[in-house]
């Protein structure tokens, strides 16, 4: 086997384990908690545009990550989540972030949720300074160190 074909092998095998790793959390908890993440970090600058919210849609219901759940469901709860937040701020954080915090204690869970959180907040090519501060609030309702992440 070449050196290139080797490499592609590699590529592969861990794109199965990824979708591996994120079927196992196929739970409502978990669900919430990445839709809540991904709403937060579009409404990082106080609220969310349209194209943003298009765009993070779009990603639900396309993702490998996400196969292994119900996307329309995903998307419904992300909608739901966007909504609360875009209704009122301050409020809605409050209510996403202990949405979040459920899956605190489950180490592994938490860490994709900030994993699944950091590709939506990368996913314009900028990962603006209030995203930063959303990710770092987010990796603490986690229980979750932000050094982990490079933040």
């Amino acid at each position: 086997m070449s050196f290139l074909n080797k490499l592609k092998a590699m590529g592969s095998q861990a794109g199965k384990d990824a979708q591996d790793t994120w079927s196992r959390f196929n739970n409502t908890a978990f669900a919430d908690a990445t839709m809540a993440a991904c709403a937060l970090i579009g409404a990082a600058d106080g609220k969310i545009d349209q194209n943003e919210r298009t765009r993070t849609a779009q990603f639900i219901t396309t993702s490998d990550k996400l196969k292994a759940f119900n996307v329309a469901d995903m998307k419904t709860k992300y909608d739901n989540f966007c909504n609360k937040i875009t209704a009122d701020f301050d409020f809605g954080k409050i209510e996403l972030m202990q949405v979040i915090g459920r899956v605190a204690g489950k180490q592994d869970q938490a860490r994709a949720v900030v994993q699944l959180a950091l590709v939506i907040a990368n996913a314009d090519g900028e990962f603006s300074p209030d995203e930063q501060q959303v990710m770092r609030d987010v990796i603490f309702a986690l229980k979750l160190t932000p050094a982990e992440f490079g933040l």
